[in-house]
């Protein structure tokens, strides 16, 4: 241990990064919560969507679309969700430590994918492995993310799989269970499942005893156009939402972490620092004691 001066100077640092960590956890806390009150308010319109997706196959099984029907996988395409900020803890490395392990799985050759990369993080991941990256330029994910941020992106893979260049959408993220938790995901957002999508089906109407009827207009298989790529947007709308809020309950937790660490470094800097003060006094001590005792 050094001096008494550069202890004191280690403790007035650490405290310093003690103060800016607690307050980096404080922010993330509040974050969390407009996060969390973000996904209970979309979930509604999800669930809306996959009703009336699941109203128009009921009435004719015989209805088909690209996005429902599974095709073997040729090419695919992988959408990464991450954080443009580090200082999350593990956040954004167990997703691109769940997706390296898929690669090697299911993969020979990287010209069998494509990477969507949303967050500078995963950007720079996907640049550093020398990825095929589907967007140019970095999607920022924001903490108001809205549907116009990823709009080109979406549309890109949407494009890509209605016309056969790809054959299935795969999204990497972090899905929020609690403060403490957050488990990496990996979803296929198309081809969706029908069976899924019809499996609660008999309970959308069961209100009362009469069966209600619908007529659609233009025609089925139009409004069934229109309505399933809502559905996939909307669907990696929410998984957006819930690594947003993996991404604060993150952050939160490694600040805190941080705060703690700091706080014990302090309490064993003072430490030393009292030993050092201690041992200085008692030389000081030694040496008038000494010098007295030569006089007499």
């Amino acid at each position: 241990m050094g001096s008494m001066r550069e202890i004191k100077q280690r403790i007035h640092a650490t405290e310093k990064t003690s103060q800016i960590t607690k307050a980096m956890y404080m922010v993330s806390a509040s974050k969390l919560k407009k996060a969390e009150r973000a996904i209970v308010r979309f979930r509604p319109l999800t669930r809306r969507l996959g009703d009336s997706v699941a109203r128009v196959i009921e009435n004719d099984r015989e209805l088909s679309h690209p996005i429902i029907e599974a095709r073997p996988p040729q090419h695919t395409i992988y959408i990464l969700v991450s954080s443009d900020r580090g200082l999350a803890g593990p956040y954004n490395a167990s997703v691109f430590k769940a997706f390296d392990a898929h690669v090697r799985k299911y993969h020979d050759s990287p010209e069998s994918f494509t990477v969507a990369a949303l967050g500078y993080k995963a950007f720079s991941f996907a640049k550093r492995r020398g990825y095929t990256l589907l967007n140019d330029t970095v999607i920022q994910v924001r903490d108001d993310i809205s549907f116009l941020d990823f709009r080109e992106i979406t549309d890109l893979f949407i494009k890509d799989y209605l016309s056969g260049r790809c054959d299935r959408v795969v999204v990497f993220y972090n899905k929020f269970i609690n403060t403490i938790t957050q488990r990496v995901e990996a979803d296929t957002i198309m081809p969706l499942d029908k069976d899924a999508l019809l499996k609660d089906v008999d309970d959308i109407d069961d209100e009362g005893p009469y069966k209600r009827i619908y007529h659609y207009e233009p025609a089925p298989d139009t409004v069934l156009a229109q309505l399933l790529p809502m559905v996939v947007v909307n669907m990696l709308y929410g998984m957006i939402l819930e690594a947003k809020a993996s991404e604060h309950a993150a952050r939160m937790t490694a600040m805190k972490n941080a705060t703690d660490n700091a706080k014990d470094l302090i309490k064993d800097l003072r430490l030393h620092y009292n030993r050092a003060r201690q041992d200085a006094i008692t030389i000081e001590l030694t040496d008038i004691i000494g010098g007295a005792n030569a006089v007499n």
